[in-house]
């Protein structure tokens, strides 16, 4: 398998910069074995099964991009320069590990303020990122991130507009309840409360899961043989009671779909040692063909980067022709790409 095995040619303007309002008004793409049908968010209600259970990913999105100033005594007098902060993920130490943007403005021990609440001492530097100690923790350290920071849009969005308020709403899903991840689950952000109670009514179930997406997730590949790549690693859990709901919807007949790539590939790295297990640490789980899915029956997902190992991971799923003729016809119907964008709802049958 060759990277350019998973590469296609997408026109700019597919690429989505805004979500759809109302959230499930998105399009939706059904692949249901070889048959294709174009359809919206909402009708789920009637596409899912009365026993199938959607796996969702209860992650909450810091705002993990923060605007500072750096202050510096030299021979001409006290100087300033402005830093931007990516906030990457947490560190045993209790700081944080992120990138900067100049980096090379930064010396190990300086302070950058962020705001008249928040800042935060360099303890670490190393050559692509940096370990930040913050003023702050806890309940306070997340009140004055949510003032200061902002939404870490993903690169492709930031390269054509800046994040704005609009953003802390739209780039957060509705069952958001635990902080940590530095991306979206995006397929969730189809979801609001009126389409969730109508699936409810309709008897499909719901699990949560929780997976701290990393800003990992939009590293490009960069081997030519994709089988030696290697992912970020990225932190989860799959409790007791997940479990649980899942084999009782398994020994019942019905489907178990995630929503999103991150809580697929988190359930499989709980099913690694051959049964769903409960499940807590961090996985840097490699998901491309030739795959065997031991929990997942189907997968719905917003459409993915060429040459991206999010496209492996439903090629695995699909199968590599058949999901290239997918992102054809997707393509070709003028189906919105990336975060923002549609989705699709992926039955390998």
């Amino acid at each position: 398998m060759k990277l350019a095995d998973f590469d296609f040619d997408l026109p700019e303007h597919l690429i989505a910069t805004r979500p759809v309002k109302p959230r499930p008004a998105a399009r939706l793409l059904l692949a249901d074995g070889d048959a294709i049908r174009d359809l919206h968010v909402r009708d789920l209600v009637t596409m899912l099964r009365p026993g199938d259970r959607l796996v969702l990913n209860n992650t909450k999105v810091i705002p993990a991009r923060l605007n500072g100033t750096r202050w510096r005594d030299t021979g001409q007098g006290r100087v300033s320069a402005k830093v931007e902060i990516t906030l990457l993920e947490p560190v045993a130490s209790g700081g944080w590990r992120a990138l900067a943007k100049p980096l090379r403005k930064l010396a190990q021990g300086e302070v950058i303020v962020f705001s008249d609440q928040l800042s935060a001492q360099v303890s670490r530097k190393g050559e692509t990122d940096l370990v930040l100690e913050f003023n702050l923790t806890g309940p306070d350290f997340d009140a004055a991130l949510a003032a200061a920071g902002q939404m870490p849009l993903p690169p492709y969005i930031a390269a054509k507009r800046a994040p704005d308020a609009q953003d802390h709403q739209d780039y957060q899903t509705v069952f958001a309840r635990h902080s940590g991840a530095v991306a979206a689950p995006t397929a969730s952000l189809h979801f609001d409360a009126d389409l969730l109670a109508a699936l409810r009514a309709r008897g499909v179930e719901f699990t949560e899961v929780t997976l701290h997406v990393g800003a990992g997730t939009f590293l490009p590949v960069k081997v030519e043989d994709v089988t030696t790549h290697r992912m970020h690693a990225e932190w989860g859990e799959v409790t007791e009671a997940a479990v649980a709901e899942i084999a009782a919807t398994k020994a019942a007949g019905g489907r178990v779909i995630p929503v999103g790539t991150t809580a697929l590939r988190l359930i499989e790295s709980a099913a690694q040692g051959g049964a769903l297990a409960p499940w807590r640490g961090e996985t840097d789980i490699f998901i491309y063909p030739g795959f065997t899915f031991r929990v997942a029956d189907g997968l719905m997902t917003n459409f993915h980067l060429p040459r991206s190992t999010l496209m492996m991971l439903v090629a695995a799923l699909m199968g590599r022709d058949r999901i290239l003729r997918i992102y054809d016809h997707a393509i070709s119907e003028g189906y919105r790409f990336f975060s923002y964008g549609d989705a699709s709802l992926l039955l390998p049958g």
